[in-house]
C-alpha cells in the first residue's frame, strides 16, 4: 500500500479586474454593466502530499465566498489521507456534507485528480480512459439585460445567435431575463428560432425564472414550434421536482434537462429513471469534483442516457474528454459586448473560454499536460492575492 499522506493545503484568495461585469455583494449573481471596471474574488487551492506531489485547482466562476469557504471546511479532514485514495475521500466528505450540501467538495476532488495526472504524467482525462480531444462547443449566454447595446431586446439575442453561428459555434442556448415574463420569453424565442432555425442547434435556459408549470408548457410549446435540442430548468421548482418536469416532458415534444441544482448523483439519476429529464447533468465544481461528475456520467450511460457537462473550465474539459455520451461543450457566460467572466487571465499556456476558443469546425481542444492539462500563472494569482491559508496541521 502506498505510504502517501496528504500534508498540507494551501487556499489562496484573489481577485481579477472585469470590465462592463457587475458582481454582488454576494459574489453570486452578476450582470452586464457597461463602462464598469470591478474587482471580482476568486480562490485557487493546492494539495500536497509528503513526497512532494502537488495538485491545484481554481474554480474559473464567481460564488467564491460561498464554495470557498466550504473548502476550507473540508480541507482539515483530508490533512493525513492518502491523496490517491480519492473514492474513500469523497464518501468521508459527503458525511460531512450530508446536512449542509456538497457544493465544498469539489475543488479538492478535482486538485486531488490533477495530483494523480502529475504523478503518473498523464492527463485526467487519459486517467479516466478517454481519448476525445476536440469537442464541439455551443455558445451560451449571459442573462438578458436592459443596456442599450446589451441583450436588452428579442433582435439584440437573434443578432448574437447569427454572431455565433458565423463563427462556427455548432448550437446557440439562450439565458432570457430573470423577471420570467412569458410574452417577452416568447418573443426572444421566435425572434432567434426565425432567424438560425435549421442551421443551428437551439437551446432554452429559462433558469427557473418563469413562475408556474403552466408559464413553462406555454413556453415550452414554442420551443416545440421550432425544434429545439433542449429545454433547461423550465420553471420555480428550483430545477428539481421530479413530477412537475415529468409533466412538461410528456406534455412538450422538446427534450427537458434539469439536474444542475441537484447536487448528488443519487438524485440525479432518480430524475432521469423517473421521466423527469432526457438528459443528465453534470457539474465537476459543484457535484462532487471529476470522481462524483464521472459517476454520474457512467450511471447515465448504463441507462442509455446522454450527460451534459454543465459550464466551462479545464476540468469541465477534462471529464467531457473521457465520456462518450455526452454532446456538447458549454462557453459560458458569453455577451455581445463584454469578456467571458468565466475565462480567467490566469492560465500561462494558450488556454482560454471567450467566445473566440473554437476552431473552424465549432471544436474546443482538450489539453493533455500531466493532470488539468493547463498551468497556472501562480506570479498572477500571487500578485492579485487576497489572504493565503495554510492548513497543515
Amino acid at each position: 500500500m502506498s505510504k502517501l499522506k496528504i500534508d498540507r493545503i494551501e487556499i489562496t484568495s484573489f481577485e481579477i479586474e472585469i470590465e462592463n461585469i457587475e458582481e454582488n455583494e454576494s459574489g453570486i449573481g452578476i450582470s452586464y454593466k457597461p463602462g464598469s471596471k470591478n474587482y471580482h474574488l476568486r480562490f485557487g487551492i493546492k494539495i500536497f502530499d509528503n513526497e512532494g506531489n502537488f495538485g491545484e485547482y481554481v474554480p474559473p466562476r464567481g460564488r467564491a465566498k460561498v464554495i470557498m469557504s466550504a473548502t476550507e471546511a473540508l480541507s482539515y479532514h483530508v490533512l493525513g489521507k492518502n491523496p490517491l485514495e480519492r473514492e474513500t475521500i469523497y464518501r468521508d466528505l459527503r458525511g460531512l456534507c450530508k446536512h449542509i450540501g456538497e457544493v465544498g467538495i469539489g475543488a479538492i476532488d478535482i486538485a486531488l485528480w490533477d495530483l494523480a495526472g502529475k504523478r503518473y504524467n498523464c492527463s485526467i482525462m487519459e486517467l479516466l480512459g478517454g481519448n476525445r480531444n476536440k469537442l464541439v462547443a455551443y455558445a451560451s449566454t449571459m442573462g438578458g439585460d436592459r443596456e442599450r447595446n446589451g441583450l436588452s431586446c428579442p433582435e439584440a439575442y437573434a443578432d448574437f445567435a447569427e454572431k455565433c453561428l458565423e463563427m462556427g459555434f455548432k448550437a446557440f442556448k439562450m439565458h432570457g431575463w430573470k423577471e420570467g415574463n412569458v410574452a417577452e420569453e416568447r418573443a426572444m424565442l421566435e425572434a432567434v428560432g426565425n432567424r438560425i432555425s435549421g442551421k443551428i442547434k437551439i437551446m432554452y435556459d429559462s433558469a427557473c425564472h418563469l413562475s408556474t408549470l403552466s408559464d413553462a408548457l406555454e413556453i415550452g410549446k414554442v420551443c416545440d414550434e421550432y425544434n429545439f435540442y433542449w429545454y433547461e430548468d423550465p420553471y420555480k421548482d428550483g430545477g428539481i421536482s421530479m413530477n412537475g418536469n415529468e409533466i412538461l416532458s410528456k406534455k412538450l415534444s422538446t427534450p427537458i434537462l434539469i439536474g444542475e441544482h441537484i447536487r448528488n448523483f443519487e438524485t440525479s439519476v432518480d430524475s432521469i429513471t423517473n421521466g423527469a429529464s432526457f438528459f443528465s447533468r453534470a457539474d465537476p465544481d459543484y457535484d462532487g469534483g471529476i470522481t462524483g461528475s464521472h459517476k454520474l456520467v457512467i450511471a447515465s450511460e448504463g441507462l442509455g442516457i446522454d450527460c451534459e457537462i454543465h459550464s466551462c473550465g479545464p476540468a469541465m474539459r477534462q471529464l467531457m474528454g473521457a465520456s462518450r455520451n455526452s454532446n456538447f461543450y458549454e462557453v459560458n457566460l458569453l455577451h455581445p459586448n463584454c469578456m467571458n467572466p468565466w475565462s480567467l487571465p490566469i492560465y500561462l499556456n494558450e488556454y482560454t473560454d471567450e467566445i473566440n476558443c473554437i476552431d473552424k469546425e465549432g471544436n474546443v481542444e482538450v489539453y493533455d499536460l500531466p493532470g488539468l492539462g493547463i498551468e497556472y500563472d501562480w506570479d498572477y494569482i500571487e500578485k492579485n492575492k487576497i489572504n493565503k491559508l495554510i492548513i497543515d496541521k
